[in-house]
């Protein structure tokens, strides 16, 4: 039996087969590489846009909070307190709070943990600040008011967070903030929680080329009435306004 030899035509479509494969093959290659080029193109945008998203979300929630006054930041720069009327039918109880930041050798703490106040009622009280270490520091109070909706009805007339607080070592100062509390206060809101966080700026407060005010200190003379002072405020502002509603409102000037 005889062995067959393909015939022209055969070995032709073959050849054409081959070609169009290969063809194919390369335009599926081209494809998938400009698929892989697109892709790459979208990962680094997003990774661009998440970059600048995350810059972009501090100043933006800032502006936000600022506008809808959710974010419990009080005015950075001193209210007017002329023209304003007292609403004497009308109590709010404001809480005195206080904290330091870590690793700063100060003692801070409110002279006084709560009072009843009337809205448009000009108030004064005071911080009391002691640097327990062997160095000149500089500090800075920070303030925030709870809940974070009435923050733009709390108006500070005067107060120490406006300025940087040097002390000497082993000395202590009197820190005032005069402030009233809006009429236009929700009447939902009968207590508001005024609290500073202190910070430690000695470094950058020294590389100012502003002159820093000098607040009144004096040495610490710690006596045991001032200690026990500590302690009773330190109960009162733990104290719950349930539990201090049973007591007769302080009396206001």
């Amino acid at each position: 039996m005889s062995d067959q030899k393909p015939s022209t035509d055969s070995i032709h479509k073959g050849s054409i087969h081959d070609e169009k494969s290969q063809s194919s093959k390369k335009v599926r290659s081209s494809k998938k590489t400009k698929s892989n080029k697109k892709l790459i193109g979208y990962l680094l945008l997003s990774v661009v846009g998440m970059f600048g998203f995350g810059f972009a979300l501090v100043p933006i929630y800032d502006i936000m909070c600022e506008q809808l006054g959710i974010n419990g930041k009080t005015n950075t720069e001193a209210a007017s307190s002329q023209g304003i009327q007292v609403d004497t039918s009308r109590l709010v109880r404001v809480q005195f709070m206080s904290q330091v930041s870590p690793n700063m050798p100060w003692q801070f703490e409110p002279v006084q943990a709560q009072m009843d106040v009337h809205p448009g009622q000009v108030i004064r009280t005071s911080y009391r600040a002691v640097n327990n270490s062997n160095i000149a520091m500089i500090g800075q109070a920070v303030p925030s008011v709870a809940p974070g909706i009435a923050a733009t009805h709390f108006n500070k007339v005067e107060c120490f967070c406006f300025n940087h607080q040097p002390l000497q070592a082993n000395t202590e100062a009197e820190l005032p903030v005069i402030f009233y509390v809006d009429k236009d206060l929700p009447s939902s809101i009968n207590r508001l929680t005024l609290s500073y966080t202190l910070y430690d700026i000695t470094e950058s407060g020294q590389s100012s080329s502003q002159p820093v005010p000098q607040p009144a200190s004096r040495p610490i003379k710690e006596t045991q009435q001032d200690k026990n002072t500590i302690q009773n405020l330190s109960r009162g502002a733990s104290e719950s306004f349930a539990q201090s509603s049973h007591s007769s409102p302080n009396e206001l000037n």
